[in-house]
């Protein structure tokens, strides 16, 4: 069970380099900073999405498939 396929071990040694970086004081401001741009991200890709979804059904109630049939 990892994180990533990440296994603990990895995960802790990441941890223990950061707080060497930046300090333990450091480390929830960093978090904090990196979970305020992942939100922002996932709510602009949500965003996007439901333009580009109106976009598509908009197009498709202006210009109706045509009939294929004898003609």
């Amino acid at each position: 069970m990892g994180f990533f396929d990440i296994g603990i071990g990895e995960i802790l040694m990441i941890l223990v380099v950061a707080v060497i970086i930046w300090g333990p004081r450091r480390i929830p401001e960093i978090g904090r900073t990196i979970g305020k741009v992942l939100r922002t991200l996932k709510k602009a890709s949500s965003d996007l999405t439901t333009e580009l979804t109106k976009e598509i059904d908009s197009d498709k109630k202006d210009h109706p498939p045509q009939q294929k049939g004898n003609q």
